[in-house]
């Protein structure tokens, strides 16, 4: 099914962030109001007279409340209004997921498989817009050689894929038996789609922590 400006939509409702909209021939109530394009009030009307308003102006009409008596419908370029809506939600993430620090943990003694595990999550954090903490906790006797776990932060901080991805937001420094360091994503890096996303649904996930 096609919008009346051209946009291909699927039947059913529409999805943006926790709403969906009912949009066009799939309004089926008896009455509706309608809103102008440019905000202006047209009144009550029966949905067919609103679609054909709505189609001479190459536009979509768009149910924005359902819950309203009648019902509350606005016409509009529903393409350009889900990508400001899907662009506004990102943006929402993006500021919350800022405030979260995600923990990944190493030991002195992280065997290389390990070590390279370790960085990959890394990775995904920072590609999803995560700041990570990492850290390389001491044992017992790993605390008399502390140049083993500088070492191994030094090979994190400046592998060239951590540096792609993200920057040092906070230098290495110990904290009792635990050396740590705070990696921020990187700006202007987008943030990669969810699998099997669909055009009309998004979707959530959260990364765990690593743990040694």
């Amino acid at each position: 099914m096609r919008s009346s400006n051209g946009t291909l939509f699927s039947a059913g409702r529409y999805t943006l962030t926790d709403r969906s909209y009912r949009v066009n021939e799939r309004i089926r109530v008896r009455e509706i109001r309608v809103i102008d394009g440019d905000g202006s009030q047209l009144g009550v009307m029966q949905p067919h007279e609103a679609l054909k308003k709505a189609r001479d102006q190459g536009l979509d009409l768009v149910e924005i409340s359902p819950s309203a008596v009648p019902p509350v419908c606005k016409i509009m370029d529903f393409g350009k209004f889900r990508y400001e809506e899907n662009k506004k939600e990102h943006e929402q993430r993006k500021h919350h997921k800022a405030g979260q620090i995600k923990e990944v943990k190493f030991r002195p003694t992280t065997a290389e498989h390990d070590w390279q595990v370790r960085k990959n999550r890394i990775l995904d954090f920072l590609t999803h817009g995560y700041k990570v903490k990492a850290m390389v906790f001491h044992r017992g006797r790993e605390m008399a050689h502390p140049e083993v776990a500088r070492e191994k932060m030094k090979r994190l901080l400046n592998d060239k894929d951590i540096i792609a991805l993200g920057q040092v937001e906070s230098t290495p420094r110990m904290e009792a038996n635990i050396l740590l360091a705070v990696i921020a994503p990187k700006k202007g890096v987008p943030e990669p789609r969810a699998k099997g996303a669909r055009e009309t649904e998004t979707g959530g996930s959260g990364g765990q922590e690593a743990k040694a």
